[in-house]
């Protein structure tokens, strides 16, 4: 039997974080939930991770990661007026193929905005870090329009909330976010 090293440990504990705070949101997940997915003891968990909040930022970290590289990459090679339509295509893939993601985007906005909610501001620095980088990246690929940046953020919140309440991509409410995304 070959021994995982605690860096790739860490890494199935990310993943185990990220399926069962997309299922739970932060309040209702439990570490032991984490911990038994992953296969490891508590007291081994917590060796790794401090505590469930970083647990969950790592997770939503990852999850904010895994979104840019999939407008980053949709957009490389492409001529700036082809950019905006290859993205909104690449998060529509995502978004289906991956739906844990989009859980997990719409747990991480919950857990912060009841965080802030509470006072506790810390929580989201770097939920908003993440949020910054992801803008970073789309204003980049769109060429520096702050505009077109804001747009395709705002259709793709829309297209987040129309996902998670079940409206089909053919529904009728997606037609902004298809107008959008044509050249």
């Amino acid at each position: 039997m070959v021994r995982m090293s605690a860096e790739d440990r860490r890494e199935s504990v990310i993943r185990a974080a990220m399926s069962e705070f997309a299922q739970g949101g932060y309040k209702g997940t439990s570490t032991e939930a984490i911990a038994r997915r992953v296969g490891v003891s508590q007291p081994y968990l917590f060796r790794l991770f401090p505590n469930k909040e970083a647990m969950f930022l790592a997770a939503a970290q990852r999850c904010s990661q895994a979104t840019r590289k999939v407008f980053s990459d949709a957009a490389e090679g492409l001529p700036p007026e082809e950019r905006l339509t290859a993205m909104a295509l690449a998060y529509q893939r995502l978004i289906h193929d991956d739906p844990e993601l989009l859980l997990l985007q719409m747990q991480t906005y919950t857990a912060v905005a009841t965080a802030e909610a509470a006072g506790d501001h810390e929580f989201g620095t770097s939920i908003r870090r993440g949020w910054e980088e992801l803008w970073d990246t789309v204003l980049l690929a769109l060429g520096g329009s702050t505009e077109e940046t804001t747009q395709f953020l705002a259709y793709g919140m829309l297209v987040n909330t129309l996902v998670a309440l079940g409206y089909p991509a053919g529904h009728r409410l997606w037609e902004g976010f298809y107008e959008a995304a044509r050249p």
